[in-house]
Formats: structure tokens, C-alpha cells, sequence
């Protein structure tokens, strides 16, 4: 095979893939560009709109590798190569890695929901799916709370999301509710002035909304009051014991019986 040979295969490879090549490698880099240009925006707006930062290293990760695969093939497709079947065997590829990751793309849905709509935060007391605890950490799958008895609480995400939350912190107060039962020879006039002063005079309860004491029922061995003081959710459970505590010892100085309940026998003689 001599030179000028040699030289017309490559005059004609040129000819045919030359001006391909060159359009690839030039959707290769004004590709690369546009990603680029888009990574950064999409990360500008998700900091803008205070994305948890893990789940801006997921999405972006996300994305780009997106971008990435769909510049590859619409390169390949400027190289005349055939990319029908290529885009068929990535979405075969991508069914089955969703059916066998249906559970795990469930709960990965369901943290981006959380994520991105915040029902909950880091800090928020919560009760979901029965349990009861400080929101410790919200991770893409699951979430860590840690309960009242400091023992942790891992919920998968795709059930939390999709079950129903209260959110004890959300609003900032909480309303203590409490009931206490006197007998029936109380004044209940004055059964109400000792409460109401109980609950006025704790430093942690607060003025705005008001607390309440009301009759709230006529019960078999009580009259039952319904004590409703309003306190900050982390001043809770000071407000619960401490007003419980102070209540007792006020009914006691004030005279008024705190009932407890009574067995009455009856013996027949045969």
C-alpha cells in the first residue's frame, strides 16, 4: 500500500467522519458548558430556597449524571451511531432497578418531600406512626428522632411522609391540659380561685392566651376541673410537673379534698 493510497483513505474517512467528529466534539464542549451553566444555577436556586444540604449533594449529583448521559447520547447519535437501542436498554435498565428498589425509592421520595416542604425540622418535637420524640436528623431515607426516654427512633421516610405528623414545635406554644378532681362537699367557687391562682402565679405559664379553669365534669366520686395554662414548648413539661406539684399542696391548705376512690362491702348473713 503506497502513501497516495494511505492519503485517500484518509481524504475519504475525513470526508465522511471528519465534519461528525468536529460536530461532536463541539457539542461535547458547548454541552459541557450548558451543564455547567445549569449545575450552578439550579445549586443558586436551591440555596436561595434553604435546601437541606444533603439533599442538595443528592439532586445535583442527580442531575448532572442526567445531563451527562443524555450529552453522551446525543453525541453517539452525531456519530451515526445507533442510539434507539441504546435508549431502550438504559430504560429496561432503569425498570429494573426500580422495581427492585421500590421500597427504597419510596422512602427516597418521601424524603425529598420532607426536604423540600419542611412539615418538620431538626429540633421540632413530633409524635408519627405512634412514636414520640425530638427530630435529631432527616436523612434521604429516613429520619432519626430521639424519644422521650432518649432512645433513637428510626422512621422510614416513604411511611412518615405519607402518614399524619403533629408537630408540637411548629407553633411555638402549647397548651397544657390538665384535670383535677375535688369532692363534692368543695366550694367549687373557691376550688376555682385556688386553681386559677396556682396557674397565674407560675413564672412559665403565659398571660397571653390566658389560662382557663373550668368544671369539666360531675363525675362519680369528684367534681372534675379542667386546668388549661398556655406556655413556650420547651417550658412544657416545667409547666406540667410544676403546676401539678403546686396544685396539690394549695387544695391541701385551702382544705379542699382531692378524692380517691372507695370499695363499699356488702356481707349478707344466711
Amino acid at each position: 500500500m503506497n502513501i497516495e493510497t494511505i492519503l485517500e483513505k484518509l481524504i475519504d474517512f475525513a470526508s465522511v467522519y471528519g465534519i461528525k467528529i468536529i460536530g461532536a466534539i463541539l457539542i461535547w464542549i458547548i454541552g459541557t458548558w450548558i451543564i455547567k451553566k445549569l449545575m450552578k444555577g439550579i445549586k443558586k436556586v436551591m440555596s436561595k430556597r434553604d435546601y437541606d444540604e444533603s439533599l442538595q449533594k443528592f439532586l445535583l449529583n442527580l442531575i448532572g449524571w442526567s445531563l451527562k448521559i443524555l450529552l453522551a447520547v446525543v453525541i453517539l447519535g452525531k456519530l451515526g451511531v445507533e442510539t434507539t437501542s441504546f435508549a431502550a436498554i438504559l430504560a429496561a435498565a432503569g425498570l429494573a432497578v426500580g422495581l427492585a428498589l421500590q421500597g427504597s425509592l419510596s422512602n427516597f421520595a418521601g424524603g425529598v418531600l420532607l426536604m423540600i416542604f419542611k412539615p418538620i425540622k431538626i429540633g421540632d418535637l413530633i409524635e408519627a406512626q405512634g412514636e414520640v420524640g425530638v427530630v435529631k436528623e432527616i436523612e434521604i431515607f429516613t429520619t432519626k428522632l430521639t424519644g422521650l426516654s432518649n432512645k433513637e427512633i428510626i422512621i422510614p421516610n416513604g411511611t412518615l411522609s405519607n402518614g399524619n405528623i403533629i408537630n408540637y414545635t411548629s407553633e411555638g406554644t402549647r397548651r397544657v391540659d390538665l384535670v383535677f378532681g375535688v369532692g363534692y362537699d368543695s366550694d367549687i367557687k373557691q376550688t376555682k380561685d385556688v386553681l386559677t391562682q396556682v396557674i397565674t402565679s407560675h413564672p412559665k405559664v403565659l398571660k397571653d392566651p390566658a389560662p382557663t379553669v373550668n368544671v369539666l365534669e360531675l363525675a362519680d366520686s369528684s367534681v372534675n376541673f379542667a386546668v388549661r395554662p398556655w406556655c413556650n414548648t420547651e417550658d412544657y413539661w416545667d409547666v406540667h410537673f410544676g403546676v401539678t406539684e403546686e396544685v396539690k399542696i394549695a387544695l391541701d391548705n385551702a382544705g379542699i379534698e382531692i378524692p380517691y376512690p372507695h370499695s363499699v362491702e356488702i356481707q349478707k348473713q344466711g
